[in-house]
């Protein structure tokens, strides 16, 4: 595999996601995003990539979960996306920064209605009692939004992880595999080869 300096980082991601998602049975814009707190303790969780233009790499979560809280105290980022049935996987890295309001207001209302019920019941990453306890308070949601759109909660945001750092890597056979990593430098991009 050859990438060579010419090209655009985001719109090569893009045709490797386009590729995949052809081949992968089930969510190809899945990503496992890293965050890390305060007390420098690292954790990793799947989401799903919403977008992904010259911005950056567009998700949306509730801010109170333990990923919203560590990025309002460390607004850096690093994804991963492992497309499988193309032995590849491309990874990020770069600050985060609140998508606009409009635009999420926008995503919001295009959700499932359940999704955007469960955005109000679900104190996500909290302690819960039972199943029954959520599934209450999103009964008590579906009857005081009755009849009416239901609005985006206040805690509820969209971030773009803004890249510094793209690397893309494509299996290879007795593991030598091909590593190519760009470095955005001022409104460009470096590109070397890395060692698999």
């Amino acid at each position: 595999m050859e990438i060579n300096s010419s090209q655009d980082p985001i719109e090569l991601f893009q045709e490797w996601l386009k590729t995949a998602s052809k081949t992968e049975p089930n969510d190809p814009e899945a990503m496992a995003l890293a965050t890390v707190g305060k007390d420098g303790q690292p954790s990793v969780r799947m989401v799903l990539l919403k977008g992904v233009d010259q911005k950056g790499f567009l998700f949306y979560t509730n801010m109170e979960s333990r990923k919203g809280r560590e990025l309002a105290e460390n607004p850096r980022a690093a994804l991963c996306f492992h497309w499988k049935s193309q032995v590849r996987q491309v990874r990020v890295e770069g600050e985060v920064e609140m998508a606009p309001a409009p635009l999420v207001d926008a995503y919001f209302k295009s959700r499932h209605l359940l999704s955007r019920l469960g955005a109000w019941a679900s104190q996500q990453s909290q302690p819960l009692g039972s199943r029954s306890e959520l599934e209450a308070r999103v009964q008590e949601y579906e009857q005081k939004f009755s009849g009416q759109d239901i609005p985006r909660p206040a805690h509820w945001a969209g971030y773009h992880v803004v890249p510094e750092k793209i690397e893309f890597w494509q299996q290879g056979e007795g593991r030598l595999h091909d590593r190519f990593l760009f470095t955005r430098e001022g409104k460009g991009w470096s590109l070397c080869r890395l060692n698999p």
